[in-house]
């Protein structure tokens, strides 16, 4: 492993001046959970490393009447246990519990595994069916980018030098929402996605219509993707087989897969509109109120 500094600073301020000062030669160390084995292969050569798990500004968990902010290095493990989060924005519990296994769930964070911009990372697609918002910080200030819009290709997105994720940012989901996230990994010893699926919706007081729709997908593309055209297909359309199944052809349609040793193209296009349908259901069944039967990873 190449030798590097550390640094543990205590405020935010303190993290962006030392971020600025190396000119993009220092990483921020969150979880830790990818960044110290890229360091450690070589992928990654950085001079110093910015442990931010000790900054107050990146370890928020708060919920109010305004929705969810979520701190950059919050552990997975706080997410889903936190009773408010699970019962209000189910498709990120669904997400972080099988982000790794339990030991890695103590240390890794979604802002980490957004931060990394794989394309099969399992909180993104669940993120973005939430309408969540990333808040990112320099010395110069704050921006705040949609987090359909932050992945850029394969392992890049929108940070500059000197930007960290210091805060998501999730609307108060509204009465008669559900939502719900699920992927297909080819065996338990491969915990990649093949295709990841989140959405979000909301159904009119009946349970019988859609007031609202997201989807996002992962793994069949260069970055995840939110599936616009099919979200909004699904507003005011009643909740039924053929609306749900029109609208998983229409996420069918933008992907873009490719072969690789997890799966073919063909394969990734058939599995994406069955999870689609799969997920776009548990979301309605959690919407009306009702206990999904699901268990963890499958």
């Amino acid at each position: 492993m190449r030798d590097f500094e550390y640094e543990a600073p205590r405020g935010l301020a303190e993290a962006l001046q030392l971020f600025s000062k190396h000119n993009g030669r220092a990483k921020v160390l969150a979880g830790g959970t990818d960044l110290i084995d890229h360091v450690r292969t070589g992928r990654l050569a950085p001079d110093l490393l910015i442990d931010v798990k000790k900054v107050p500004e990146l370890n928020v968990l708060h919920i109010d009447s305004d929705g969810l902010r979520l701190g950059a290095s919050v552990p997975c493990c706080d997410i889903y246990g936190n009773e408010d989060i699970v019962s209000g924005y189910s498709a990120l519990v669904d997400s972080c519990r099988i982000i790794g296994g339990v030991q890695i769930q103590n240390r890794a964070s979604v802002g980490g595994n957004l931060c990394n911009s794989g394309p099969a990372a399992d909180s993104t697609p669940a993120l973005i069916a939430l309408r969540a918002t990333c808040v990112i910080a320099s010395a110069d200030g704050e921006r705040e980018v949609a987090v359909e819009d932050f992945c850029t290709g394969p392992g890049t997105n929108v940070l500059k030098a000197g930007e960290m994720l210091v805060v998501l940012r999730l609307p108060a989901p509204q009465p008669g929402s559900g939502s719900h996230y699920r992927r297909f990994i080819p065996r338990y010893e491969m915990d990649i996605a093949v295709v990841g699926v989140g959405a979000a919706v909301q159904l009119d007081d009946a349970g019988k219509i859609f007031v609202s729709a997201r989807i996002g997908v992962g793994a069949v593309a260069p970055t995840p993707l939110y599936a616009s055209e099919a979200s909004e297909s699904l507003q005011g359309q009643p909740v039924s087989d053929l609306t749900i199944s029109h609208a998983a052809d229409m996420v069918v349609d933008i992907i873009r897969p490719i072969d690789d040793m997890r799966g073919t193209k063909e394969f990734r296009r058939h599995v994406t509109g069955v999870l689609t349908r799969r997920v776009l259901n548990a979301a309605v069944v959690r919407a009306r109120g009702q206990s999904l039967q699901y268990k963890i990873g499958q």
